[in-house]
């Protein structure tokens, strides 16, 4: 077994499982301070009987077409206070424009809310700005490192260490 962060090998007899970032990952000694450790999953009350049919359980298999083409520039919230302002219009005015409160457009300009891809675009429409950029696609494989040729989350990003 290979730590998901690292691909360093694991005991399998004693793994750890921390949780990072909103997520339990099995993880070497090492990788386990970047979160909180994890008690062992508790085990099942009951045993399944072995004559039952089970139910069909296909895993989803995900293709590129699952993966979004687009996304919110990064400075997003700057670009529409300024389209807004460039246009001379409150907030309150351009809420009316596309039909949401004061509220949603206040959080999107300053930063607290991130708008989903229905509202970008009656944000782009109404101020005439390009909010979505097209995403590269990139080659995962490239970024394998571990021993195994297996993937990790380490192999693909950069660890920010505490």
């Amino acid at each position: 077994m290979e730590c998901e962060i690292c691909g360093k090998p694991v005991p399998e007899h004693n793994p750890i499982r921390a949780k990072i970032e909103g997520s339990v990952m099995v993880v070497c000694k090492e990788c386990s301070k970047l979160g909180t450790i994890q008690k062992a999953p508790p085990k099942p009350r009951y045993v399944q009987q072995k004559n039952k049919p089970q139910k069909n359980t296909k895993n989803r298999n995900y293709t590129r077409r699952d993966e979004p083409s687009e996304e919110l520039i990064e400075d997003f919230n700057n670009e529409i206070r300024k389209a807004r302002e460039s246009k001379g219009w409150s907030r309150e005015d351009l809420g009316r424009k596309i039909n949401e409160r004061v509220s949603v457009i206040t959080r999107i300009e300053t930063g607290k809310m991130t708008p989903d891809t229905k509202l970008t675009k009656k944000l782009e429409k109404a101020l005439n700005i390009k909010l979505l950029e097209k995403v590269n696609n990139v080659d995962l494989n490239q970024f394998l490192n571990s021993s195994s040729g297996e993937r990790t989350l380490g192999s693909v990003m950069k660890i920010k260490r505490k």
